[in-house]
């Protein structure tokens, strides 16, 4: 584990959350990367805590499915599996149409001038080819067309998927040959909602996570035979 696993204090946090969140974070940005070991008393003495708010994150991670315990040798960053890949990405893929062509009907002239800041925003951010801020500007574009939607329902449905994806995010953001595709559909997802054509808007937004979904199976391969090979050498 890296040395730059910071936990930031937050007043209004019991301290048991605060090691969540910190942890939480770390797993979802790749800090602490799959299949890495979770040591409690490491951990305790790595964020100056006790090993109690520990043992409870870890409980919590697994239920979330971050992380998993195994026989004899304890608790586990959990494995980034195509399988739940699809699983994630499948159900995101309808949302994500749906929110567009809900976003044709009912998005509003403040919103439309916000997305296409965040359009901009978001080609200055592969730029910095640093993934935290590149995956921030994703979320923020994509964000702003689900509060367009005006359904809560929806809103809610989309957060709580938006806690699995983030850890997909990364992965295909860390493909910077796909940097200037996911301009070129954050244009075109753009382009169709202002027009008010749901059927191209709808297309470009399941093609979107299309590419996602085949770039992050692309990564997760490469890892797999970069692992295999280390393991015969």
């Amino acid at each position: 584990m890296g040395d730059n696993l910071d936990m930031t204090m937050d007043e209004f946090l019991p301290l048991r959350d605060v090691v969540f969140n910190t942890l939480r974070k770390a797993i979802l940005t790749g800090e602490l990367k799959p299949g890495e070991r979770l040591m409690e008393i490491h951990l305790a003495n790595r964020l100056g805590v006790s090993r109690t708010p520990i043992r409870e994150a870890i409980r919590k991670l697994e239920l979330e499915g971050l992380v998993i315990m195994i026989p004899r040798r304890g608790a586990e960053v959990a494995q980034i599996t195509e399988k739940s890949l699809k699983d994630v990405l499948e159900v995101r893929r309808a949302l994500d149409a749906l929110c567009v062509e809900l976003a044709c009907d009912r998005i509003n002239e403040e919103e439309e001038g916000l997305l296409k800041d965040a359009c901009d925003e978001f080609e200055r951010a592969t730029a910095t080819k640093d993934a935290t801020v590149i995956a921030r500007a994703d979320v923020a574009f994509h964000d702003i067309i689900v509060q367009a939607t005006g359904n809560q329902r929806l809103v809610q449905l989309i957060n709580n998927l938006s806690e699995q994806m983030y850890r997909y995010r990364f992965e295909y953001i860390k493909d910077e040959n796909r940097h200037e595709s996911l301009v070129n559909e954050h244009r075109i997802i753009y382009e169709s909602i202002v027009r008010r054509d749901k059927r191209k808007a709808a297309e470009a937004a399941r093609l979107h996570i299309d590419n996602q979904e085949n770039s992050i199976i692309r990564q997760l391969r490469l890892e797999q035979q970069t692992a295999a090979k280390k393991h015969k050498a």
